[in-house]
């Protein structure tokens, strides 16, 4: 029996990342099909893919941009036909756009960013991706837009002090949202710091206290073994 097959979708500028997430779902044992969404690269249907991972991206769910709604068409048609599917970010974010509603994304105030403690909900507990999260998780969270936590087919897995909905699951179906960014590694993180420097603390972060209280956030990253362990069965 092969390997199942997971579609990443890639919404950044860049296919290649400091998080290089696309290679550890290989090395959890799936088949990575890459399309460059961004580039409105998109497969000509969901025929044969066994889940869907959407990545972060610097636009929003609510942009009027052809791939964007491109994107808000194949979740549905996913959602439609069963298939598991995680969005991390702005995958987060279009996903809720595309499934609640397009009122379900909106800009801040303020951005949220730092390493911080969510607090998971009760629901969290037997929830097939996150129960490795309570009763709570470290996370580094970076974002300027945010996800309702209002909508009736939302369950809510985990909050912070700043914003109610930091991971989410739809109705009972295997669809979830992070707002965080599990992905990054202890190792990585400077580096992604860095990189980022000048946008992170436009956005009121302190790069050297980011830092010195990055985490390998162990706990966080569950979330996606157990989405890469699911979708392969």
């Amino acid at each position: 029996m092969g390997r199942k097959r997971l579609l990443y979708l890639h919404n950044g500028r860049s296919q290649q990342t400091i998080a290089r997430l696309d290679e550890r779902f290989e090395s959890w044992g799936l088949d990575v099909a890459h399309f460059w969404a961004y580039q409105n690269e998109f497969p000509a249907d969901l025929k044969g893919y066994d889940g869907i991972f959407l990545s972060g991206s610097p636009h929003g769910a609510y942009e009027d941009i052809p791939f964007i709604e491109r994107e808000h068409r194949l979740i549905v048609d996913a959602a439609a036909q069963g298939i598991p599917m995680l969005g991390v970010c702005f995958g987060s974010q279009i996903l809720a756009s595309a499934l609640c509603g397009r009122d379900q994304v909106f800009r801040r105030a303020s951005c949220e960013i730092g390493n911080k403690w969510l607090q998971a909900t009760p629901a969290a507990a037997n929830d097939p991706i996150a129960s490795g999260i309570a009763p709570q998780v470290y996370m580094f969270v970076w974002h300027n837009d945010e996800v309702r936590a209002s909508h009736p087919d939302m369950t809510i897995l985990a909050s912070s002090d700043l914003c109610p909905n930091q991971i989410w699951r739809y109705k009972d179906r295997p669809i979830w949202g992070i707002q965080g960014h599990p992905e990054i590694t202890l190792e990585q993180a400077p580096h992604w710091f860095e990189q980022n420097r000048a946008t992170m603390e436009q956005d009121g972060g302190d790069i050297a206290e980011l830092i010195a209280t990055a985490d390998e956030a162990a706990a966080a990253k569950t979330l996606l073994t157990r989405f890469a362990r699911l979708v392969s069965g």
